[in-house]
């Protein structure tokens, strides 16, 4: 369901780095790094970002240790990063190469600061080549799953087994990592797979300890977090819950905040920490798009207005919406559109809402990681999104995002925090588009029932077999496509479905569900028994990446 407030489709990218915020300046960056750093946080790890895709996954990956950490750009002063104090540095991956012409470097005094340093894949190279290391095309590139080894021991590998499973992801690699650098792990084919400085603490990781698919990935970075910075790990996600209620107080005063609902857990959670802070100034608009899941319109009318007592303001676009993407197949023109749509729609609606002065998003972290918010910047584009870098300047809105710096797992642990049901917190993710970006190909009023009927029997049957929380996104998707069918003495030619599951805990990465043979049985006869038009249910097994969660 598309929703302004709450992309919860998380195939998406992060809260802008400085470069990314190219609306505002350098020196205010510096100082006002969206949600910043607190420096009164007693532990504080940083990770500088050079554009890689799971730079803020790495900062999530820190806060599991319950150390605050935050990502920030790579080019802050060491003036700044002395004020800050961190307890540790961490230099993210990223797609340049460190040898380019305009390759994003850090100033050489970082190295001399006595700060423990923790370099992952583009982050080593740079720590490596900047104390005397050379950095070249690997003779083999390395991607996906690798066996390695470790070769000598270290506080950083403490508890680790002897051989271990990484996530390469790198062409470039350390040649010659100086006689400064002594080996700690390595593959077959990279000799320098982790390492130590031998005098300074500069420590480096050519595989991403961040991503699930490496086996020990976590404990290698609570090695780091604990062992090597000697954090204690006294952060809590209450911390959060706080700085943005005192924030949104004292930026919102006495205006009007409207907030986008869909009934999902982001937009909910946006609404619930509004409430919090700002109590009944807070307005909520839900538009109806035609492309919801089944009964979800009354389940966020029932939510909203009756059990929170919601100032909520309900609009009916379905056949707008269904007007402006007749015969759109192309995705990423069906979001723009959707996105457009939308805010044309939201638009006409907030201008009913006295003293509004604010609008609410529930903008995730990896929402503006896929949508390459990072104009200037090295990451790449992977999804267009309408709530990231959507809205038009005419809107006339301040913008108000406070899960911004989050993840869909602290979204979930902050909705707890904020008193909000399980059964609500804990549903599967739905994409800002809605079925829109499900339902392959067309997009009419005939196909999207089809969809929604198939999705509701993949859900209640995951329910009914007690797996829908073993499960952390689950859909069903129809195809452009038609197939042969035989029902009763008759052949049919009808559209299929393909069901999807993955099991993951950051979206960031994800892999698919080993469904019980059984349970795809019964959700496959189901769906060809009471789904008029469908003859064919196929199952995706295919793991993010290199896929995405969502087809489209």
């Amino acid at each position: 369901m598309l929703r302004f407030s709450a992309s919860e489709n998380l195939e998406r990218n992060p809260v802008p780095t400085a470069d990314r915020m190219t609306e505002m300046t350098a020196a205010s960056l510096e100082n006002s790094y969206r949600g910043f750093v607190d420096p009164k946080q007693e532990e504080l790890i940083l990770v500088l970002d050079f554009g890689g895709q799971t730079a803020q996954l790495i900062a999530r990956r820190v806060r599991d240790q319950n150390v605050f950490c935050q990502l920030v750009r790579h080019d802050l002063s060491i003036d700044r990063i002395r004020e800050l104090n961190p307890r540790g540095l961490i230099l993210s991956g990223g797609p340049a190469s460190v040898y380019d012409q305009g390759a994003p470097h850090v100033d050489p005094a970082l190295f001399q600061l006595g700060i423990p340093i923790l370099g992952i894949c583009y982050g080593m190279q740079l720590a490596c080549q900047a104390l005397g290391g050379t950095v070249k095309p690997g003779t083999k590139r390395e991607f996906g799953r690798t066996e390695s080894n470790v070769v000598h021991n270290d506080p950083l590998l403490q508890g680790l087994p002897a051989t271990t499973t990484v996530w390469m992801s790198h062409g470039d690699q350390v040649d010659s990592a100086s006689a400064s650098f002594v080996a700690l792990m390595a593959t077959p084919t990279c000799p320098f797979a982790a390492v130590k400085h031998s005098s300074l603490p500069v420590y480096g990781l050519q595989f991403h300890p961040e991503v699930t698919h490496t086996v020990d990935g976590s404990l290698l970075l609570s090695n780091f977090v604990k062992q090597v910075c000697g954090c204690r790990g006294t952060w809590k996600i209450s911390s959060l819950i706080e700085r943005e209620v005192t924030s949104i107080r004292a930026r919102v005063g006495n205006s009007r905040v409207i907030c986008g609902l869909s009934g999902g857990v982001d937009s909910s959670v946006v609404a619930a920490i509004l409430y919090k802070a700002i109590g009944s100034q807070l307005s909520c608009i839900f538009v109806d798009n035609g492309l919801l899941r089944k009964g979800e319109a009354e389940k966020v009318r029932d939510r909203f207005q009756n059990h929170f007592k919601t100032d909520l303001h309900v609009v009916d676009a379905k056949e707008r919406f269904l007007s402006e993407l007749d015969g759109v197949t192309d995705p990423q023109i069906k979001r723009k559109i959707i996105g457009r749509v939308f805010i044309e729609v939201f638009r006409k609606e907030a201008e009913s809402i006295p003293d509004a002065r604010f609008l609410a998003q529930g903008t995730l972290y990896p929402d503006v990681i896929e949508s390459g918010a990072n104009v200037d910047g090295p990451a790449a584009t992977i999804k267009a999104h309408h709530n990231v870098g959507g809205l038009p300047a005419e809107l006339g809105f301040e913008l108000i995002e406070p899960l911004r710096d989050l993840f869909k797992d602290e979204v979930r642990r902050m909705g707890l925090e904020l008193g909000l049901t399980e059964e609500l917190v804990w549903r599967h993710p739905f994409p800002g588009p809605g079925l829109g970006v499900r339902c392959l190909g067309p997009l009419t009023a005939e196909r999207l029932t089809k969809l929604r009927e198939a999705d509701t029997i993949v859900l209640e049957e995951l329910r009914a077999a007690g797996l829908y929380r073993k499960i952390q996104q689950a859909f069903a998707v129809l195809l452009p496509v038609q197939s042969v069918g035989v029902m009763g003495d008759g052949r049919t030619y009808e559209e299929v479905i393909a069901v999807r599951a993955v099991q993951t805990d950051d979206f960031m990465t994800a892999d698919w569900f080993p469904m019980p043979h059984d349970v795809l049985g019964r959700i496959s006869t189901r769906i060809i028994n009471e789904v008029r038009g469908v003859n064919r249910v196929v199952y995706d097994i295919s793991s993010k990446p290199p896929s995405t969660i969502e087809w489209e």
